[in-house]
This record gives structure tokens, C-alpha cells and sequence, in this order.
């Protein structure tokens, strides 16, 4: 098929799965998925071997002050870099692709690239975004956040795991093991961003497509939310003088649950933490915290919606204090222009199927899309299933999105200033 012209470099889809294999033990669970948290040693290891790949071909490496990790394909201009990448980070129970597999796709478009010798104007750059995922440190925060300067560098660094370590002290933990990468600066210009993830829905599996070009990621806002009440025996204390933090906690879930019931199933409402203190037998719960996530494309009902939450855990609690933290918010964030133009010529020169679909998940490509053009390419995965140990993709599907990202650069190179 024609394709007007511009340069091409096909990946090697085995070395592509070979790497994503290679990258799935790291962090391996016993059911075939990846515990792989930010900056935790296995973490730093796939920061480490792909660093060590981009220095064997002459590619440089940078870190910035948040562990975001960026490794560059000089250009032959000094213009700000094009960029592909993801997160290497997984839930407790993830998957082999989430977020890894956008990586490993920039990092075989920039060697494909390098391998056919072709000369870019711009700088080509793989970038893994730290802490995407957000399941070690609290306050969470995406890398990508920081980097652009939504979030505020100083509060999220002094963010805490539960052994306490900060994000400050896990930075510098990857920088001793990459003790030769230089350092960029949070928020340094880009000229483009494209970023490949598996879609995490059944659409394109469903319909027999090979790429989905996205169109807008909807909105999310995001709520600890901690209920404190008393301590007491189990045995002695009557119901009348129990001050119950578990019984007030369900009564608050089940009423949010109401609240954002929606009949047309647009809404999203996740309750995805809940824990119990001090999770004895025998003693009356004093503390409980829980987690919410909603998530939904029109910012005015996310607003609205969103923003009944505190009231409501305020008035449902009948016994017990509650605290309410908003952790995250954005609106619904559109990929217009360049870059979906360019995903979209890529996928019909190489005679891809494709869509035009929008991202029920957040990803780093939101944050962003706020310095400059941005978009994503997305590829299917099986029954739609991520954040699951049984999550998958096919070599092939794999291949293509890689090589969507490739071509994507080498067309961004040719159009963007």
C-alpha cells in the first residue's frame, strides 16, 4: 500500500515479545500476572535493563527529579523531542501488558528507527512515566502529573509507602541504580507525545480490529475517605453504646452506591480499598478507610455528582466522625489534531482495521496533552480483561501497535515544527 511517501522501519515483533516476556518475570506471580510496583527493586530493574539497552545503541538516558525515566535518539536539529512511552508499574494483581507494553513498543520504534538508519530532524525519545498506577505511595500522583505540573513536585515527593519510605528516598534509589544517567528537568518541552496501551475493553477484540485511535479519555476524580469511630469489645459493649466503624462505612458505600447508579451504565463507581482496624475478632472496629474512584466523560455530571460525596458519607455515618479527601481530579481530557491525524494515517498506510474510541481509563497521555500534542494508540486485549493476572495480548496485535508508534514518530517528524 502507498504511503505517500514517507520513510518506514518495520519492528522485529520477536524481539518485541521476546522483551515482554522478559519483562513479565520481573515482578511474576504465581498465577501468571506482575506485582510490580513503583520503584520497588523489580521496578528498578526494568528501569535498569532498558537504560542499558538505550546506552548499548548511543541513545542517552535522563531522569528527572520525580523518577520519570526518558532515553533519547539524537535528531539533527536541536527542536524538542518526539516522545512514546508508558508505565513499567502494575497493580498487585496485574497483567503482563498494562503499561509495560507502551514502553517496550517506544523502545523498538526508536531501534527499528535507528536500525534503517533513518535520519530524523527531531530528537526521538521512549519515556517510562513514574508511578502511573499509583499503589505504593500516598498521596498518589502519575509521573506524568508531575511532569507537566498539575501535581506539586515537593508533596508528592514526600509521599510515604507504608513502610514509610518516600518518594524522594525511591528516586534515589533508581538514580544509584543508574548512577550514569544525566538528569532533565520537570516539564523540559516536548514536540509530540503518542503513547500505545492495550485498550483494557472488549471493544476491539469484539469487532475483529487490529487499532484503536483514541479520541479523548474521560474524566476522573478520586477520594479517600476515613471513618473513625471507637474501639470495644465484642463480648461486653451493647449495640446502643458502639460507636461502629465498619457499620457506618457499609451504610456510607451503600448510599454512594445509589447515588451513582446510572441506567445507562456510563458512570463508574469503584470502591477499591477498604480496610478494617484493627482487624481483630473480637474487637469492635475504630477505624475504617475505603477508597473512590469515579470516573465519567461529561465534566459537569463528574463535578456534580462528585462533588455530593463528603455530604453524603457525612450524613449517612450516624455514629462516627469522617473525613473526606479529594486525591485526584481531571477533566475529560480530547486528542485532536497531529497526532491522532498522524495514528490514523499510520494504521491506513499499513492497512490496519481501525476505530475511532475513546478511553474509559486514565493514562499518562492526559497529563500530557497539556504541554503539547498528544494521543494514543490502542491494541486489543483478551475479553477486555486488565488489572488481572489473566490479562492478554497476541504477538501480532502487540506488533501492530509497535508499529503504529514507529510509523507515528517518523510522520510527526515529517509534519510537526
Amino acid at each position: 500500500m502507498a504511503n505517500d511517501g514517507h520513510q518506514r522501519a518495520d519492528v522485529d515483533s520477536d524481539r518485541l515479545w521476546r522483551r515482554h516476556m522478559e519483562m513479565a518475570e520481573l515482578g511474576a506471580t504465581q498465577r501468571g500476572g506482575v506485582n510490580r510496583a513503583a520503584l520497588t527493586p523489580a521496578d528498578i530493574e526494568v528501569h535498569s535493563r532498558l537504560a542499558t539497552w538505550a546506552r548499548d545503541r548511543g541513545f542517552t538516558v535522563e531522569i528527572d527529579a520525580y523518577g520519570n525515566q526518558f532515553m533519547r535518539r539524537p535528531g539533527s536539529t536541536d527542536a524538542p523531542a518526539i516522545a512514546s512511552g508508558s508505565h513499567s508499574d502494575t497493580q498487585p494483581t496485574g497483567g503482563r501488558f498494562d503499561g509495560i507494553s507502551g514502553v517496550l513498543s517506544a523502545v523498538e520504534a526508536l531501534e527499528v528507527i535507528d536500525d534503517a538508519g533513518i535520519v530524523t530532524s527531531h530528537p526521538l525519545e521512549a519515556v517510562i512515566w513514574n508511578n502511573e498506577e499509583g499503589t505504593r505511595f500516598s498521596p498518589t500522583n502519575l509521573g506524568s502529573a508531575v511532569y507537566v505540573g498539575t501535581a506539586p513536585a515537593d508533596i508528592m515527593l514526600a509521599a510515604t509507602d507504608r513502610d514509610g519510605v518516600t518518594m524522594q528516598s525511591a528516586v534515589q534509589t533508581l538514580r544509584e541504580a543508574i548512577p550514569w544517567a544525566g538528569s532533565r528537568e520537570l516539564g523540559a518541552s516536548m514536540a509530540a507525545f503518542v503513547e500505545s496501551h492495550i485498550e483494557q475493553g472488549p471493544e476491539l477484540e469484539a469487532e475483529g480490529l487490529d487499532i484503536g485511535v483514541v479520541t479523548a479519555i474521560q474524566g476522573t476524580r478520586k477520594f479517600e475517605i476515613e471513618v473513625i469511630g471507637d474501639e470495644a469489645h465484642a463480648g461486653t459493649t451493647p449495640e446502643r453504646m458502639r460507636r461502629d466503624a465498619f457499620v457506618d462505612a457499609v451504610r456510607m458505600v451503600t448510599a454512594l452506591r445509589e447515588l451513582f447508579h446510572d441506567p445507562d451504565d456510563i458512570m463508574r463507581f469503584t470502591v477499591g480499598r477498604f480496610e478494617v482496624s484493627p482487624g481483630a475478632l473480637a474487637v469492635v472496629p475504630g477505624r475504617v478507610f475505603f477508597t473512590v474512584d469515579i470516573r465519567h466523560p461529561d465534566d459537569a455530571t463528574l463535578a456534580r455528582l462528585g462533588d455530593r460525596i463528603e455530604p453524603v458519607c457525612g450524613q449517612t455515618g450516624s455514629r462516627c466522625d469522617v473525613r473526606v479527601t479529594e486525591t485526584r481530579r481531571a477533566d475529560s481530557a480530547p486528542f485532536e489534531g497531529a497526532v491522532p491525524d498522524a495514528i490514523e494515517t499510520a494504521a491506513r498506510e499499513r492497512g490496519y482495521s481501525y476505530k475511532h474510541m475513546p478511553s474509559g481509563a486514565g493514562h499518562d497521555a492526559r497529563y500530557v496533552s497539556e504541554i503539547c500534542p498528544s494521543g494514543m494508540v490502542f491494541v486489543p486485549c483478551e475479553q477486555g480483561l486488565s488489572h488481572n493476572e489473566r490479562e492478554n495480548a497476541t504477538p501480532e496485535d502487540i506488533a501492530r501497535g509497535a508499529q503504529v508508534v514507529a510509523d507515528t514518530l517518523l510522520i510527526l517528524d515529517e509534519r510537526q515544527p
